[in-house]
């Protein structure tokens, strides 16, 4: 319950990172993170009940094995980047900063994937058009994913906001210039590309119904190219 309770304050804005009463703790919310992705990635497997074979569970299971899984690798390969864009580009945040940032940012997606959950199984049980499938939850993780670049900016104009220095006077951290927000944000760039390709990686996260089941699929193409081929069906182009 602990984990929800900061999670509650995450949504509600009470997370101030210039504020030391206000830090949102890391543990909690990366538990948290992982629960509500796998709650998603259960939805996600839905449409797997619809295989082939008949009333496919593990395909349930897998999403909700991979979609945490996809959070954390994509985190793991794109944090070396952000080491690179802090030093390079100026603000010199420490990486533990970053962390808590980004953890925190990610709370929101999860909370917002997870609530969509509901609708995505709803909608995976009433239709047989797997592309449609397909590109709603693109477009779910999209939507997601603006939220908690949202809550990023809200986190990061906070931490840039002039403090009083200790003789009074109104001064601004060196850490916390506005060249904040552009390594954040070319750091979010680099994310969604990296977590686009890796979910085609960890593929399949819905379940073809042309398909048997299987834990992951052969290497080929990428996820763009995924995502154009959905939409081109399911417009009956080509």
């Amino acid at each position: 319950m602990h984990a929800f309770r900061e999670l509650d304050r995450v949504l509600r804005g009470e997370a101030r990172f210039g504020d030391p009463g206000g830090v949102i703790p890391l543990w909690p919310l990366l538990r948290v993170n992982a629960l509500l992705a796998a709650t998603y990635g259960v939805c996600m497997g839905v449409y797997g009940l619809l295989g082939p074979e008949g009333t496919e569970w593990r395909q349930m299971a897998a999403g909700a094995v991979k979609v945490p899984a996809l959070f954390l690798l994509t985190l793991l390969v794109t944090f070396p980047s952000l080491y690179v864009f802090n030093t390079l580009l100026g603000p010199r945040l420490r990486l533990g900063v970053f962390l808590r940032l980004g953890v925190t940012a990610l709370s929101v997606l999860t909370a917002v994937l997870s609530a969509f959950g509901p609708i995505t199984a709803f909608f995976s049980v009433t239709t047989a058009n797997y592309a449609f499938v397909v590109l709603l939850n693109v477009a779910v993780f999209a939507l997601a994913g603006a939220f908690g670049l949202g809550c990023l900016r809200n986190l990061l104009t906070d931490l840039a906001r002039p403090r009083p220095a200790a003789d009074g006077s109104v001064a601004r951290e060196p850490e916390r210039s506005g060249r904040t927000f552009g390594v954040i944000y070319a750091w979010m760039v680099v994310f969604a590309l990296v977590g686009g390709q890796m979910a085609w990686l960890l593929r399949p996260f819905i379940g073809s119904p042309d398909l048997p089941f299987a834990w992951l699929r052969p290497r080929d193409g990428s996820f763009f190219q995924g995502v154009t081929r959905a939409l081109t069906s399911l417009l009956g182009v080509g």
